[in-house]
């Protein structure tokens, strides 16, 4: 199975890189792992909603360019659906049961993602309804993915 991360942003920050380097290399065994981001646009600060949904739609056509059709996509999003880790091991089980072979998860910007990529999403995703750096999300992703995936192979991961 391939797993694709495509997010809006580049991650500057080397610890975050360093974790998110970490879990790549431990998912290796378990599938293919792909990285895709889009440029971010500037957001001034007290920029209207208007301005906010236009940046939005940027991104959003940034991503679009990225998702193929074969992909089944799951958006993050903070009034996605929330699920425990056994969960989301059971969802990415049953996507291969029923022949996905390609998972795309998108990360949005610090506005989130646009209302066409929303739409296009096979599933919506919250890990909580709490607002996290779209950075840190990568990482927090990927550990979950990895957990995932030790769940479907029963393999001990901690608790």
């Amino acid at each position: 199975m391939e797993i694709r991360i495509l997010s809006v942003g580049k991650i500057k920050e080397k610890y975050l890189n360093d974790g998110i380097g970490e879990y790549a290399k431990r998912l290796g065994r378990y599938c293919k792992l792909k990285f895709i981001q889009v440029p971010d646009e500037k957001t001034p600060d007290k920029a209207s909603e208007a301005l906010n949904t236009q940046i939005r739609e940027i991104e959003g056509e940034r991503l679009q360019k990225h998702i193929r059709e074969q992909d089944y996509v799951i958006a993050l999003a903070i009034n996605g659906k929330m699920l425990d880790s056994v969960q989301l091991s059971e969802k990415i089980a049953a996507l291969g049961v029923q022949g996905t072979s390609s998972i795309t998860f998108v990360i949005g910007g610090s506005l989130g993602l646009s209302d066409q990529i929303l739409r296009r999403a096979d599933y919506s995703l919250s890990f909580s309804p709490m607002t996290f750096p779209h950075q840190l999300m990568q990482m927090i992703l990927l550990e979950q993915i990895y957990r995932s995936f030790r769940i479907i192979n029963h393999e001990p991961y901690h608790k």
